[in-house]
């Protein structure tokens, strides 16, 4: 994982062209099943504090953002990406967290002051996933 102003730098490393981010964080692709235990696992991702989707071995599920059944088949993997990584771009009253971001962040505590949410590789897991949540 990279730390200080290294984690800067790569948290401002991507290049957002009209509702995406076409290129990989990594320069690959991710892990699918990797990204699946991110989406559901309470402690890393939060995903499914706001997000349902087909997890029936999961319970309480949330319902204030949209369900993620078939959202590999509503949006490419460019839009995927943009949504975790900068939600705010599309939506500036969203209440999703920028998963990638550092900077202008407010009421971070200690320990995660200068480290994003998710580290680059989870990220593009968590996309290789959704990307497969088709109807």
């Amino acid at each position: 994982m990279l730390v200080g102003s290294a984690l800067s730098r790569a948290a401002d490393s991507y290049t957002i062209v009209g509702d995406g981010i076409p290129a990989s964080l990594t320069g690959a692709r991710g892990d699918a099943a990797r990204g699946r235990k991110v989406v559901t696992d309470r402690h890393v991702g939060l995903c499914l504090l706001c997000h349902s989707g087909p997890f029936p071995e999961e319970r309480f599920q949330g319902t204030i953002g949209p369900d993620l059944a078939g959202v590999g088949s509503r949006l490419t993997e460019s839009q995927i990406r943009l949504r975790i990584v900068a939600p705010e771009r599309l939506n500036a009253r969203t209440i999703m967290p920028p998963y990638f971001r550092v900077e202008g962040l407010r009421r971070v505590a200690l320990q995660h002051e200068g480290k994003t949410v998710l580290t680059a590789e989870q990220i593009e897991d968590v996309v290789a996933f959704l990307t497969t949540l088709r109807e």
